[in-house]
Order: structure tokens, then sequence, then C-alpha cells
């Protein structure tokens, strides 16, 4: 990820998770609006976080400022529960009527809500807004499919590494600045104080895993020509899959307790003082301070195979898009860019802690809050997405890389025979899609 100077040079860790995709429906039928009405009530489908006042504040800011200069005009906006929001934006793409004009979604989607038919094409309107150019060219890749854009990015966000203060001074040991260092150093906690993991991992964290595989020099997908191949089962690959895997055990975290957990459970126990180490976001950060730590930990980015490297973060976060079946199009467009526009982001981190994916506004949120200062650095190292292929949602859905993991770790298969079986679904999928 391209960050400016001022940015990537004095900070250092951070994270976020990007939202699990469900399975793809079949594609949908065209369901584009045959006009461009200049009033009228817009609809609006966000996310409902577990804290939504916040978020709700900075809604209505934008939504009134949207409201006065655009008259006629109304807003209507509706907070969906995230863990039913796949089934409510794959059916409104199917019924226009009950559809609305604009929706919040997940980057790891766009590529099966474009092939579903659902988002518009905004490129030529998204190339003329003047905000847009100060996008980072990592969050601007989420709302991009081939050439073309179907929305705005809302916010982005990595993951990095949160440690105990107490528990290292005690030890009398540092940060590790290396994988194998992190490895070795989860284990010696674990032995000292066998109440603890080291390092709180998780076989059902498919972001939480990427980093060791993308250190290693591995992919989850190769794509040509618009086509998309797994690279789960290559020899680089199979080494961060085994670095991960690794972590899984008596020695550290046991798999009978950690081969179930996903990335929440893994922070959870982190802030519940239950594990020395933990891979979290900037959208832990709370939960963490809600936590029994509170005070007594510290952020670093997650160590990269050289000495004082960064390795590879999946930038996750989420977009704001455009539906092509709304008869508003150049209003949901003009309310999509206050939505996501710099004083809106700058505004939503102030509130909710998401980070803004422009350069200079995210470059401000890094002064004014120094925990965000390793997450940028982490960004600015170089952050990694998913294939951006319809498949994904299904491969997610599915659980591929989790199982993978989950098979290694109980032993059920070696690194060599779940990682080919993983290729094997991997591919149907990408078949499948097209």
């Amino acid at each position: 990820m391209k960050l400016s100077a001022r940015i990537a040079a004095p900070v250092a860790a951070l994270v976020l998770a990007g939202l699990t995709a469900t399975a793809c429906a079949p594609q949908t039928s065209d369901t584009s609006a045959k006009g461009d009405e200049k009033s009228g009530t817009l609809r609006v489908w966000l996310y409902q976080e577990v804290g939504n006042k916040p978020k709700e504040k900075v809604v209505d800011d934008a939504v009134a400022a949207f409201e006065k200069s655009h008259k006629g005009a109304k807003v209507e906006v509706e907070y969906i529960p995230v863990d039913t929001r796949a089934q409510r934006i794959k059916a409104a793409f199917n019924d226009p009527k009950s559809a609305p004009d604009l929706v919040e979604y997940g980057n790891s989607d766009t590529a099966g809500y474009v092939k579903d038919g659902g988002l518009a094409d905004i490129t030529e309107e998204f190339g003329a807004w003047e905000e847009a150019k100060d996008t980072d060219p990592i969050a601007k890749q989420s709302v991009t499919v081939g050439d073309k854009v179907y929305g705005a990015p809302f916010f982005v966000g990595v993951r990095a590494l949160y440690y105990r203060t107490d528990v290292f001074k005690d030890l009398g040991i540092q940060p590790p600045k290396s994988q194998a260092e992190l490895v070795s150093t989860a284990k010696k906690i674990h032995k000292a104080k066998p109440d603890l993991y080291g390092l709180a991992v998780g076989g059902a964290y498919t972001y939480g895993a990427m980093p060791f595989i993308w250190s290693h020099g591995g992919e989850i997908a190769g794509e040509s020509g618009g086509t998309y191949k797994s690279a789960i089962n290559s020899e680089k690959a199979r080494k961060g899959i085994e670095a991960y895997t690794s972590l899984f055990g008596d020695d550290n975290c046991p798999a009978a307790k950690c081969a179930s957990m996903g990335g929440n459970a893994t922070v959870t126990a982190f802030a519940s003082g239950k594990a020395a180490m933990a891979i979290g976001g900037d959208f832990s950060h709370a939960a963490v301070e809600a936590g029994s730590v509170k005070g007594k930990y510290a952020v670093v980015p997650l160590p990269g195979i050289a000495p004082d490297s960064i390795a590879p973060a999946f930038a996750g976060g989420n977009n704001i898009g455009v539906l092509k079946s709304s008869s508003h199009r150049t209003l949901a467009v003009d309310l999509m860019k206050s939505l996501t526009g710099k004083k809106t982001q700058a505004e939503m981190f102030d509130a909710m802690g998401f980070l803004p994916t422009y350069t200079d506004v995210l470059d401000n949120a890094a002064k004014k809050q120094p925990f965000v200062a390793p997450f940028v650095q982490t960004l600015g190292a170089g952050a990694k997405f998913v294939p951006a292929s319809p498949a994904w949602g299904q491969i997610d859905a599915s659980l591929v890389l989790p199982t993978m993991f989950q098979e290694i770790v109980s032993g059920r298969k070696d690194v060599a025979q779940a990682s080919d079986d993983a290729a094997k679904k991997m591919d149907a999928a990408f078949t499948a899609a097209g």
C-alpha cells in the first residue's frame, strides 16, 4: 500500500479484518434502472455495529449536509445486521423494488457482487471526483474489478501484533523482530507461564494466517488472463502454512482449544488475559481497551521472515456502492461521495476508529491517535488483498482454508495433502465462477 513518506517512515503497526463473504447466488437478470430521477427518497443500507450510536451520528451529519445541498431529495438509512447481510443484499439484487439505492459491503465481496449484476459501474464519476485522487491504491483496488470501479472505499484496516508489556517485562524479553522469533517467543512464554497462550492462534482465523503464507512468498491464488488458479499448495505457501500451524500444540496454543478459534476468539483470549500475544486489528483496539489487559499491552507490526521486516497483512475493510437498479443514479453517486468523503471518514475515525482510505486523512489520524501508528506502518509496508474473483465468496463461506488448517493441526492430514485438497476445492470454485 503506497502511503505518504510522513506516514510510512515514523509509524509502526495496525489491524483490520475484512468481512467474510458468503456463497454467491446465481447471477441475476438485468436489473438496470431505466431512469435517473433528480428528486425523491434514497434508501441506504449500512452495517449495524456493536456500538452503533457514534456511527449513526456521523452518518446523520453527512445525510443532513447532502439533503441541504440537494433540494427535493430525502434519505432513509437502515442499519442491517452483519450476520444476515449477505442474504438481504443478494435478495435486493434480484428484486429492484425492495432494493436500496446504496449499500455498505465488505470489500472481499466486490467481485462476487459485480458478477451478480448488483453494483453500478461508477468508473467515470469516481475518476472525475477530486477527493478520489488521494485514495490509497490498495483501497481503490478493493472497489475495482477488471478496469471498472464499483463503489467507493469506506474504511480500510490491517492486523498487527498485540503483546502484553507486563509479561514481556517480567520475563525480560523484547517484542519479536522476525517470524522465527515470534514462534520461539510464544513457546518460551507458554513454558514460563503455562496458564497463558504464548500467541493466541485460531484454526478458523484465515486472515491471521495469511501473513505467514505471504511472508514466505506464497500466494492464495494466481491470475492469468482473468482466470484464477489456486496457489495454496505451492512450496512457498506450504512453508507459511507450516509456520502458522507450528503454533498449535501443547507448547503454545493446544489444538484441542485453539483449532476452532476464529479471529474474534483470539482477540478475546488476549483481552481477557489468557494470551500474551494475539494478531488483532485496529478495530480490535476498543475490545482490548475494555478488557482486563487495559494499560498492560502495546502493538507492533507482525514480523516477517527477515529480521526487522513486516509481514504482508490482509487489507480488509468496507465499501459503499450504488446499486445498478437505483432510479436515482446521479443523486446516489453524490450521496456515496458524502458518506465516503474525506470529512465523513475523518469523523468516522474519531467516532468508531475506522481507518480512513485517503492517504492525507490517514496521515492526520496517525498524528491524532498514537495507537494507529503501527497499523499504518503495516499498511505502508505493503498490504495484500484476496483474489478478485467472484469465487472468493464461495471459498470463504465454504471454510476451505480453515478446514485445511484444522486438518493439519488435528493430525488428520499433513501439510502437503491438506493443501492439495484445499487447492482442488478452490480450483473447482474458480472454474464454476467462470
